[in-house]
């Protein structure tokens, strides 16, 4: 069973003047799929912040997967990729690439998510839109790959598969 994080990045959830729909539906749909969510957090949207989650998820808590959801966009205030690029020790850039591809066979506004993936250590980190339903679409563009990709993460020697 993989352990897994929701990081929800948002000036207004952290105020409690908004409520968090993208984090429960993430969870839902990873708890289905037999996944270990118990890590929950929303900070505003601050590079030290999302930073100061990202670092203690991955390198304290060694949770296999952590899934931040919004500050992803273009308005000055949307620090997310930012801040998990500044964590990161090595990029997984085909699993944003996958989401925004299957995103956009649904709204051109797929291709203004500027979200990443990274590997810090043990851990994936993926960057997911703030909306329910855009950040609900994202995760299940790559479900299918997770469960192989978070197994090499381990260290798994299992081979990818001849063709």
């Amino acid at each position: 069973m993989f352990r897994v994080g929701i990081l929800t990045v948002s000036d207004k959830g952290h105020a409690g003047e908004r409520h968090d729909a993208s984090g429960p539906e993430l969870a839902n749909l990873l708890r289905a799929r037999q996944y270990e969510v118990n890590h929950f957090r929303t900070v505003p949207d601050e590079h030290e912040a999302v930073v100061a989650a990202l670092v203690e998820w991955s390198d304290r808590d060694r949770l296999d997967l952590i899934l931040t959801t919004g500050g992803t966009g273009f308005t000055p205030r949307d620090i997310t990729p930012e801040a998990t690029l500044a964590v990161a020790e090595r990029l997984a850039p085909g699993l944003p690439e996958a989401m925004r591809a299957a995103g956009l066979a649904k709204t051109p506004h797929a291709m203004l998510s500027r979200g990443v993936a990274v590997l810090r250590g043990g851990t994936l980190i993926i960057n997911l839109p703030g909306s329910p339903r855009g950040a609900r679409e994202s995760l299940e563009a790559v479900l299918p790959a997770l469960p192989h990709a978070l197994e090499k993460l381990k260290g798994s020697q299992e081979e990818c598969g001849a063709a």
